[in-house]
């Protein structure tokens, strides 16, 4: 029966629903990321000792104490932040974790698994300084500059330090040693993003025509080429394919961002093939990655044995479709880079391309997520750090697994999360926890127009 209209009119309005703000299911899923990797380490000890870990619970423990903790301090501080990111990054943690604990298990002499669980606590914990510390992501904006030039620092003091493999990516003291290179990738993506946030109209709409290309005016067009000149330096002095193309290829992904002109993508790409070409005929070091690259099977051919590219494709052919089971590979054959460069042909022969495929979506996921927090930013200088952040992963991916496949030239990055290296995964797990800040924001100011 309807009610009076004097009634119905006197009656409160019900209040609006409260907004979903997805901690309860970033709950769940942690919980699941958690118990994914245990089953993992409990997998590696059972296939090659018949028993589990005896310190299987420690391990889960530990892992699921630490993800615990971070969950809370998003729930506390970044309410409406992503509800993905943090659970994909402790699954890809807890993924590496597991598969360097596998390879420690064939190279008792080199147990590195350890420290890279003291390397992702120190990283949950910055994560967490992050979470809690930063309020406004536009307090980064502050200091772009000083950013910028503390990275510079960070990516020349490597050449002051012998070379590490053929690489002068590492500071090296005694047994402590660190990869700047890392950290500065950061901070050159908050300097660009400021930069471009600024610069964006005159980058897009001003300029001189040449062919089919608008050219933007020197002044606006030098610290293009400027950071093109830092790319072709870093790779001369330090032999590091890998990192100098992360740096120009996420600046050319930022700048067409800004401008959305085609263009900057053709001029980035020529600009890259000129400065790889040339430096690949003059330094031995990339030259010799280039042969390698071209002929993967030379070496077995002149009776001299597999190389690391030729071990990779095997490993990758005897995974399959399903993979072999974890512990039960041959991929330490590639010898000292098994646990960084090509931890990905681990991945590939234990897990086989079904492990492989679940793992680049994963990555995929990640990446996703952080450019649809930078579309949702409504500041400039936001939506292209969230965009830059996400791409940091992306193009690192790429150049790892291009490289370990044999479909570009071995760079020597580091695959996120799951390689050995404490430098890289404290500076994913910053990445993330600026991506959570940014999420929250960007999630919270559809909420309020709402």
């Amino acid at each position: 029966m309807a009610l009076p209209a004097a009634v119905a009119a006197d009656r409160p309005e019900p209040a609006p629903p409260r907004p979903h703000s997805g901690r309860n299911v970033e709950l769940v899923l942690v919980l699941g990321a958690v118990a994914i990797a245990v089953f993992g380490y409990v997998e590696v000890g059972s296939n090659l000792d018949g028993r589990p870990p005896a310190d299987a619970l420690r391990y889960g423990a530990a892992l699921g104490g630490l993800a615990l903790l971070a969950h809370l301090l998003v729930r506390w501080r970044a309410r409406y932040a992503d509800p993905l990111l943090l659970p994909i990054g402790v699954l890809l943690n807890g993924i590496g974790l597991v598969v360097i604990y596998r390879l420690d298990r064939a190279t008792p002499h080199s147990s590195a698994a350890p420290t890279q669980l003291l390397w992702s606590t120190l990283g949950v914990g910055l994560f967490g300084l992050v979470v809690v510390l930063l309020r406004d992501h536009r307090w980064l904006r502050r200091y772009a500059y000083s950013g910028a030039l503390v990275a510079l620092v960070l990516l020349i003091l490597p050449i002051f330090f012998p070379a590490v493999y053929g690489s002068r990516i590492w500071i090296t003291i005694g047994w402590f040693s660190i990869q700047p290179g890392e950290f500065a990738k950061i901070l050159l993506v908050i300097f660009f993003a400021a930069y471009l946030a600024v610069h964006q109209d005159t980058l897009a709409l001003t300029g001189r025509q040449v062919w089919r290309l608008r050219l933007p005016p020197g002044r606006v067009l030098g610290p293009v080429l400027l950071v093109w000149a830092v790319f072709i330096g870093v790779l001369v002095l330090e032999t590091d394919l890998g990192m100098s193309l992360l740096y120009f290829g996420i600046f050319v992904v930022m700048l067409y961002v800004a401008t959305a002109r085609i263009g900057w993508i053709v001029i980035g790409l020529l600009l890259a093939a000129a400065g790889v070409t040339v430096v690949g005929w003059l330094s031995p070091h990339v030259h010799a990655r280039v042969e390698q690259w071209l002929h993967p099977l030379a070496s077995i051919q002149a009776g001299q044995g597999a190389n690391q590219i030729a071990q990779s494709l095997f490993a990758f052919a005897w995974g399959g479709l399903l993979g072999t089971g974890l512990g039960q590979g041959h991929s330490i054959l590639i010898g000292f880079a098994a646990k960084s460069d090509f931890i990905l042909a681990t991945i590939g022969e234990e897990l086989g391309l079904t492990g492989l495929l679940a793992l680049f979506l994963l990555y995929a996921l990640l990446v996703s997520r952080g450019f649809r927090t930078g579309i949702a930013l409504t500041d400039p200088f936001g939506r292209l750090l969230a965009i830059g952040l996400a791409t940091i992963i992306g193009l690192q991916l790429f150049v790892v697994a291009g490289g370990v496949l044999a479909l570009i030239p071995l760079t020597g990055a580091t695959l996120p999360f799951i390689a050995q290296g404490g430098s890289s995964v404290v500076t994913n797990w910053i990445i993330v926890a600026l991506l959570v800040r940014l999420s929250d924001q960007a999630r919270r100011t559809l909420i309020e127009d709402a």
